[in-house]
């Protein structure tokens, strides 16, 4: 993990810490501050959310390297101390079409890409990783526990679909869930007790209560739904009422995908809910808004001191999302912003 170079120096500042402790320090001596990333003296962090990723037309052939698939963006991804996108596709080479107007799959290539771009973790709560069935699911979760890529949503019953992804940076432990929104298919591809399929928001109670365990279990609880309307940019009333419902069951932030363009931000009292982050690594260039970016949160220790959308566009030519020029930068900003009007969130936390 990115992280784990600044872990392990953590860990031998305490140690040094400890030691140094041991020794009596000389009379009238100042006591020693705790180090950073102590509970008293919390770490700051940095988290990076990103929307919809395909492998399909225009960018499959970006993974004929890897290394390279999601170009520069990556550098804005790798900085952040933990990355998260959506990968809105079946990672699988077999099963059968299920019957709906648009199919997507990539190769397993696709998780070394985002590993190589800085992601730590996907969701696959979305309405596109059952399109070749429950045989295309089951190689999309192998593929990601082959790749080492966390991916979090959907699994073998709904005790792996709604089991948080756990991570623990600086002192801060963290837990990550997947959920989806999206209306069709929803009944045949969700998942139960005994059958493969997606963390639905429309189980409610199931939902709510993978949130309430998440939040025993982590002091920062991440909720990244796949929702709304395509083509909308203000979230449907179904979206706030589930933003409400995990905001009370302990969420500390709610990121949402799926409507194809950028929607508003704001606050649920002390949970910060963005509703839309757009295309990303998109497919074709007809998807409503080529307009994009990174959602950057900065936490201290379970805080959230800041939060800010780093904006980007999405390339015509090659359907790779890059930080936006400066004239794109100040629009989609002032765009931005405006976006928080029909978002029935307050402008800062509620205490």
């Amino acid at each position: 993990m990115k992280w784990a170079r600044s872990f392990v120096a953590l860990a031998a500042t305490l140690t040094v810490t400890a030691c140094d402790a041991a020794r009596t320090p000389p009379a009238g001596a100042p006591t020693p501050s705790a180090p950073a990333g102590s509970p008293s003296h919390p770490a700051e962090i940095t988290l990076a959310f990103a929307g919809d990723v395909h492998f399909a037309d225009r960018t499959a052939d970006l993974l004929g390297d890897p290394a390279t698939a999601f170009g520069s963006i990556s550098s804005t991804l790798s900085a952040a101390d933990l990355a998260m996108v959506n990968l809105e596709t079946a990672v699988t080479t077999r099963g059968t079409p299920e019957p709906k107007e648009f199919h997507f799959r990539a190769p397993a290539s696709a998780y070394d890409a985002a590993k190589a771009a800085g992601i730590d973790v996907v969701s696959i709560a979305n309405n596109h990783v059952l399109d070749y069935g429950r045989t295309g699911l089951a190689d999309t979760v192998e593929a990601a526990r082959a790749a080492g890529m966390p991916a979090v949503g959907a699994g073998a019953d709904a005790a792996a679909a709604y089991t948080p992804w756990i991570t623990e940076i600086r002192g801060t432990r963290m837990a990550v869930l997947g959920f989806s929104q999206v209306s069709e298919l929803w009944s045949e591809w969700r998942a139960t007790g005994t059958r493969a399929g997606i963390a639905m928001t429309r189980d409610l109670p199931r939902a709510v209560a993978a949130v309430r365990a998440a939040r025993r279990q982590a002091s920062v609880v991440v909720v990244y739904v796949h929702w709304g309307a395509e083509g909308d940019a203000c979230p449907p009333a179904e979206a706030r009422a589930f933003a409400g419902e995990v905001a009370e069951a302990g969420a500390t932030i709610v990121v949402g995908t799926h409507a194809h363009l950028l929607l508003g931000d704001g606050w649920l009292g002390k949970t910060f809910v963005q509703y839309g982050l757009g295309n990303f690594l998109w497919w074709r260039d007809d998807a409503y808004s080529n307009d994009t970016g990174v959602l950057r949160v900065t936490l201290k220790g379970s805080a959230i001191l800041k939060t800010e959308l780093v904006p980007a566009t999405i390339s015509r030519r090659t359907g790779r999302p890059e930080l936006a020029g400066r004239e794109d930068t100040a629009r989609i900003r002032q765009e931005y912003a405006g976006l928080h009007a029909c978002t029935g969130l307050a402008g800062s936390p509620v205490p």
